[in-house]
């Protein structure tokens, strides 16, 4: 029997009225980070490998398919990530030394599915913003980030916050005190993602600075778990703290400007693809599995570019926050006419197209409406009206 027409696993596709309903959620997304004078670039799918992995970690090499590029005989790399398209854009296609904001939304492409009920190719949205080292600039995107989620009518969201530096700088202590080996850091990471305190414990043994890291998966709560945390990590490097007191001025931040938000610290939130080293930050919401929404700064990524730009940013999968609604336009249908009555039909049938109706126009006598049919044209003493 032939399978043709079956989908690679994890790959879906949309049909109607749900591929509309998505086309229309990306024209708002993009309306509100337009209206926030957010640029709009539209990169391409495949670029060199190189250029696609930069900054990043194993996880989005792993999720990254490749090819050799028959012209060139250089590998190439259909993107999982729209990221470090925006950080090329910004070091070399529109170069500017002030602060610049790019947008985006298109497909992304993974290797393999994330989890089992995700898709392969989900359309990503995201808004970077380049050249601002300050918090104010990642307390924009955040605010931006949380519209968003307003627009997708995703009510009581979850903001959960976090800071890279304080997992990298206790990483750099352990392996200057020779209680972390070098190669073993992808582990290290693998176990703070997933909570793994014994875990910890077991691959750095039993000191203090290996207490502090496996103490990190347990800081979790409302803003008070940032007293708790400079507690525990009273004996940590000095950038640590800092790190603390960045993380507590950006919660402040957003709890002023969104006080319906539901804000909670994750000292040991490691999201992203291994570029981020600063504040992180991600939306949840009790309906839906994984995040809905994450970013955060990823100063300096473009060095390798040329351009070690202060950058923080966000994105998201569209596919994952359409509702149950649908916002399809009803259909109209207008019956197949002789030749010398089409005129006067397609009069009526051009007005209602220009008010922004779906009109179906039959191609022949035997052609019936449609299923979500919700009225018809009718020819009624000379003249065509719409009836329901």
């Amino acid at each position: 029997m032939s399978t043709h027409w079956r989908l690679p696993r994890g790959v879906d596709e949309l049909l109607p009225p749900r591929a509309w309903d998505l086309e229309i959620l990306r024209r708002r997304v993009l309306d509100v980070f337009v209206a926030w004078g957010f640029d709009y670039v539209d990169p391409p799918l495949i670029e060199y490998l190189d250029a696609l992995l930069v900054g990043s970690g194993e996880d989005l090499d792993l999720q990254t398919l490749k090819v050799v590029d028959q012209v060139s005989g250089r590998q190439l790399g259909v993107r999982a990530d729209m990221t470090s398209q925006a950080v090329r854009i910004d070091a070399h296609s529109i170069v500017t030394d002030g602060v610049q904001r790019l947008c985006y939304a298109g497909p992304v492409v993974f290797a393999s599915p994330q989890n089992p009920q995700s898709s392969r190719v989900p359309l990503k949205a995201g808004a970077e913003i380049f050249g601002a080292p300050s918090l104010v600039a990642d307390a924009e995107v955040i605010a931006l980030m949380l519209e968003v989620m307003g627009i997708a009518q995703i009510q009581q969201p979850v903001l959960l916050l976090g800071h890279m530096g304080i997992y990298r700088n206790l990483v750099t202590d352990l392996i200057a005190r020779k209680i972390l080996r070098s190669e073993d850091q992808q582990e290290l990471f693998s176990c703070i993602q997933r909570k793994g305190e014994s875990d910890i414990l077991n691959l750095l043994g039993n000191s203090k600075q290996a207490q502090m890291m496996a103490a990190l998966p347990n800081l979790m709560g409302d803003v008070g778990a940032l007293d708790e945390a400079r507690k525990v990590l009273a004996n940590a490097p000095a950038p640590v703290h800092s790190a603390l007191d960045e993380l507590a001025t950006l919660a402040n931040m957003i709890t002023i400007d969104k006080t319906e938000v539901d804000l909670r610290i994750d000292v040991s939130e490691l999201s992203g693809y291994g570029y981020h080293n600063g504040p992180v930050f991600a939306v949840y919401h009790p309906e839906h599995g994984q995040a809905l929404a994450q970013g955060g700064r990823y100063d300096g990524v473009g060095k390798v570019f040329g351009r070690a730009r202060p950058a923080t940013g966000f994105d998201l999968s569209l596919k994952q926050l359409l509702g149950a609604s649908s916002t399809a336009l009803p259909v109209y249908f207008a019956p197949y006419v002789v030749e010398e009555e089409r005129a006067d039909l397609f009069v009526a049938v051009t007005q209602l197209r220009a008010q922004g109706s779906r009109v179906v126009v039959a191609l022949s006598a035997e052609e019936v409406p449609p299923s979500n049919c919700v009225g018809k044209l009718e020819n009624q003493s000379g003249h065509w009206q719409l009836t329901t």
